[in-house]
């Protein structure tokens, strides 16, 4: 009988993409469920029972440690984490094994040996109550897990692309445009997901919505510009981009 797992992540790009390199890298193995927060996570769990758990650290209802926290000693747990500066020491003993985003083919290999051993040798996974205190201990409590990446269709290829190389995102028709330097020159890649889901996982420090269709990487502004109507426009870095900010967020360039 074929494994089974359920993944859990509020960034449902990078959990769509571990579910493809899971597909790629361990067909056998059947994703059986993907959650968005962790009430999701525990009602996947009690459904389907999975023999392994890849669950994000960080997430909206439930984090994965508690998740984790709440399981029996039947399912075998991933951590899939942003945060490596205390995700190395939180996981010597290997009770349970972690992912760092962006997930690695190289990486993603090694942990489903792992879990191939495990599961061949009929392991009990490890208990980890121990290591969950740690980990709540060494978690940076006010810092939010957002959106580090971005995957996005660029014609025929699919890509990861950091947040902080996203000058801004326009909504179109059915996608949503992504402008990110690439090689030196921006490009333009294509995703499904809504402005409004985008806005809610970027850093507000970082990304300000200036239109209802469009949202801004605040770090490549360069200029404000008023027309002659009154209208005020941002200039990005690149020289290139002029984006209109609509009377409902005017306010927040007051001081530029």
């Amino acid at each position: 009988m074929n494994p089974t797992a359920i993944i859990a992540d509020d960034e449902q790009h990078l959990a769509a993409y571990l579910n493809d390199r899971l597909a790629a890298l361990w067909p056998e193995l059947s994703v059986v469920g993907i959650a968005r927060n962790g009430l999701e996570a525990m009602k996947l769990m009690d459904d389907e029972a999975p023999a392994i758990a890849f669950l994000d650290i960080r997430m909206p209802g439930l984090t994965g440690l508690e998740v984790a926290a709440r399981l029996d000693n039947k399912t075998h747990v991933v951590f899939v984490t942003a945060y490596d500066q205390y995700a190395v020491e939180a996981f010597d003993r290997q009770a349970a094994d972690y992912l760092l985003k962006p997930v690695s083919d190289e990486r993603l290999t090694r942990a489903i040996a792992r879990l191939k051993e495990r599961l061949a040798k009929s392991e009990a996974p490890g208990d980890v109550s121990g290591m969950l205190k740690q980990l709540a201990q060494l978690m940076p409590a006010n810092k939010n897990a957002y959106l580090r990446f971005i995957r996005a269709a660029h014609g025929e290829v699919v890509r990861q692309i950091p947040v902080e190389d996203v000058h801004y995102l326009q909504a179109q028709d059915k996608y949503v445009s992504v402008y990110a330097m690439e090689g030196g020159k921006e490009s333009e890649s294509l995703i499904r997901t809504p402005l409004s889901e985008l806005s809610a996982q970027l850093d507000p420090n970082e990304f300000w919505q200036i239109h209802r269709s469009v949202i801004v990487n605040i770090n490549r502004v360069a200029a404000t510009r008023r027309d002659v109507m009154g209208k005020v426009f941002v200039k990005l870095k690149d020289g290139k981009a002029e984006l209109p900010v609509s009377r409902a967020y005017v306010h927040l360039f007051k001081g530029m």
